[in-house]
Parts: C-alpha cells; sequence; structure tokens
C-alpha cells in the first residue's frame, strides 16, 4: 500500500519539494516555488510525464503553499493521500537531537533558536506554519540538519571562549548538512558491504555549500561546519574558515558594520569572490582559458579541502573510506583528483580512469592496492527525509 511523503525544504525565497512514496521510495512528483515576496514568482511541477510552470506573486510562504496545493489538485497527486509532511529545518540547537513530530511547543521552541540560523530557521519556521495550515490533519515531522552531529564530542563542539556566555548562548559546534552526511555514509557501508559500525570514513559534501564530517564506527564526531554553515570549507558564495579577527579588523578600517561583513563573508565571498563564478565548471572553463584567479581558487578550496582530510585522518586514527558526495563532489573529476593524487603518501590512491567515469550510481575511483577505498556516492537527501519521517510517525 502507498505511503506517499511531502518533503518540503524552504529557503527565504524558494520552496523545493517531493512527494516521496515510503513502500517503494520512488520519486511520485517534484518540484520548486521560486521567488517567494517577488510579484513574479513561479511554479515549476513534476508528476510522472504531466508537468506544470505556472507564475504567480508570493508575498509569503503560506500563499506559496496554498497555490502549490492548487497545483496538486490540478496536475497530481493528490495530497488528500499523503501520509506525513517531512520539513527540512536547519537548525536543532542542543534542543533536537533527532527527527521530530511538530506541535505547537516545538515550533516555539524553533522560534528561539532562530538567532543560531537567521538566514535559514525563519523561512523554514514560515514554511512549516503554512504546511501545518494547509495540509492540518496529517502529522508534521522535522527533519534537523544538525542532528547527525549530535554526538559530537566535548572537545570537538566546544570553542575556547567564556564559558559561561557560550552556556547561556548556547555557543558551540553544531554542524549542517547532516542528512547527507547520515544518508552517504550508510550508503558507503552497503557498497563495501561492510558493518556501518566496524569501519572509520571521511566524508566531503561539495556543492555551493561544503563540509566534511569524520565518521569513527558510524558515529559523527567531526564537521567543518561550526555554530553556522559558514565555518570550514571554502563554497560557492561563503569565505569558510577566516581570522576572527577580520570582522573587527574590517570594521576599524573600512567602517564596515557587522551585518555588512556578514553579508561579505556569507554572499559576497568563497569561489564568487576569488574568481566572480561560484558553479564549478564555469571556475574549470576559466582555468582552461589560463585565468590565473581561477586556477588559484581552485588550489584554495583543494587545500582547504586536504586540510581537514588530514586533521580528521589524526584525529580518527586512520580512516578505511573517504567520500565525495553533492553536486561537485559527484560530477568534478578535476576536483577529485586535486584533492586525492596529493594524499597519495598517506595511502589514497587514484585510479584517474575511474575517477573520469560520469555516473549517478555509486562507484570505487581508487585502485585495488589503495590502503583507503576512495568513493563517489550520490546524496539523496529527500529519500533520507522520508526514512526518518516515516520513522518518527511509527
Amino acid at each position: 500500500m502507498a505511503k506517499p511523503i511531502l518533503l518540503l525544504n524552504c529557503g527565504s525565497s524558494s520552496i523545493k519539494y517531493q512527494v516521496i512514496d515510503a513502500e517503494t521510495e520512488d520519486v511520485v512528483a517534484s518540484g520548486i516555488v521560486q521567488r517567494i515576496g517577488d510579484e513574479s514568482g513561479t511554479i515549476d511541477h513534476s508528476y510522472g510525464d504531466r508537468t506544470a510552470h505556472e507564475t504567480h506573486g508570493f508575498p509569503n510562504h503560506g500563499v506559496a503553499l496554498k497555490v502549490l496545493v492548487e497545483v496538486f489538485n490540478e496536475v497530481g497527486p493528490s495530497l488528500a493521500d499523503v501520509v506525513a509532511v517531512g520539513h527540512r529545518t536547519v537548525h536543532g540547537g542542543s534542543k533536537f537531537r533527532g527527527t521530530t513530530v511538530i506541535d505547537d511547543e516545538v515550533l516555539d521552541v524553533l522560534r528561539t533558536l532562530s538567532p543560531l540560523a537567521p538566514l535559514h530557521n525563519p523561512p523554514g519556521i514560515a514554511g512549516i506554519e503554512a504546511a501545518r495550515a494547509v495540509l492540518p490533519d496529517v502529522p508534521h515531522v522535522a527533519i534537523f540538519d544538525t542532528a547527525f552531529f549530535a554526538t559530537l564530542p566535548p572537545e570537538a563542539y566546544t570553542y575556547a571562549i567564556d564559558a559561561e556566555l557560550a552556556a547561556e548562548h548556547q555557543i558551540r559546534k553544531y554542524g549542517f548538512h547532516g542528512t547527507s552526511h547520515s544518508y552517504v555514509s550508510k550508503k558507503v557501508a552497503d557498497v563495501l558491504g561492510r558493518d556501518y559500525a566496524s569501519f572509520n570514513q571521511i566524508v566531503c559534501h561539495l556543492g555551493n555549500g561544503a563540509s566534511v564530517s569524520a565518521i569513527r564506527g558510524g558515529v559523527a564526531v567531526d564537521t567543518s561546519m561550526g555554530l553556522t554553515p559558514l565555518a570550514g570549507l571554502v563554497m560557492g558564495t561563503r569565505s569558510g574558515d577566516v581570522d576572527p579577527g577580520l570582522h573587527a579588523f574590517l570594521g576599524r578600517e573600512l567602517g564596515m558594520t557587522l551585518d555588512q561583513v556578514d553579508t561579505l563573508l556569507n554572499k559576497k565571498s568563497g569561489m564568487l569572490g576569488l574568481t566572480g563564478v561560484t558553479d564549478f565548471r564555469d571556475v574549470n572553463a576559466l582555468i582552461a582559458e589560463g585565468n590565473q584567479a581561477a586556477d588559484l581558487a581552485m588550489n584554495v578550496f583543494c587545500y582547504r579541502l586536504r586540510g581537514y582530510i588530514g586533521s580528521y585522518l589524526a584525529q580518527l586514527g586512520g580512516v578505511q573510506a573517504l567520500t565525495f558526495t553533492a553536486g561537485v563532489g559527484e560530477n568534478d573529476a578535476v576536483v577529485r583528483a586535486r584533492v586525492v593524487k596529493p594524499l597519495e603518501p598517506l595511502g589514497f590512491v587514484l585510479d584517474e580512469e575511474a575517477n573520469r567515469v560520469r555516473s549517478k550510481q555509486p562507484r570505487v575511483i581508487s585502485t585495488p592496492d589503495s590502503a583507503v577505498t576512495v568513493l563517489v556516492v550520490p546524496t539523496n537527501e529527500e529519500l533520507a527525509m522520508a526514512r526518518e519521517t516515516i520513522a518518527a510517525i511509527s
């Protein structure tokens, strides 16, 4: 019997969604609502061989979801059959250590956590409220990006600042992309035919947002993102790690406000700041043209990632698998080669021919004699969310 789950990923101006049958794990329908808050918002919806493209004014998430329900009614499938709604929720703070069924009390707590993720949690909450209003008779579930990293030990998540201040304001490393790291790390165990708890692995989630995790025996012990998704690797528009004194320097020397510095580091830095583009295909094209700034940017990106891999190799005391996932990790053979080849003395031996293969299937890209197995494993956060949702309502 079909068990359709509606999965919502609400951003500040968009709603990405899928309907997945939890029984077969097939994608039944999918789409995206864009430009919420704009008079020329759009909905692109796909159901089987049927598609719809509509333009509307969406002043807020509530109106967007009401129109989306109308599209479902016109094109299909029927939302009357949905057994639950799963919501991607970026920040669970220290309050939520796992997937949680949403009620009014949970929403109240999420509102108190908004200062920890001001760009992500408020639109997520708006989406939850709107979805509960249009689908009031089914359970709604929050799947937290931070939950997989609730197992980090204190020495990994503690910042060396005033302890009372940190405790009062919940200032610590949380980590993000947890749904992807969890799904991919479990898939690695399946691909290798190993018990999930029997080996150590490093997972590199490389997309416009990027993070890397250290997993010991199936338990996350460290990750590159921190209190916010800004920390760690170089990303599409985010700087990743910088000297914390940069904020004060820019304030003193340039008169920049905290909001201006925050915008600079989150939206105008990373590959965009270094090259003027965010898509790694464009970066590679610039490199092919001899653009030295693009070549430097690629080297900076790979250098930072190798540094985290080396750090986690030391913290884990050895690793048996290194995996690349997400848009860049799955599709950019140049990035993978630049990251892995310098690590050969540490036991990471790349099979260059296998690395060049393009496929949507999980695959090994290291040589048979490589001490560490290097893999490419496509992520599937929506499927992981569907599984978490079913588990929560069961």
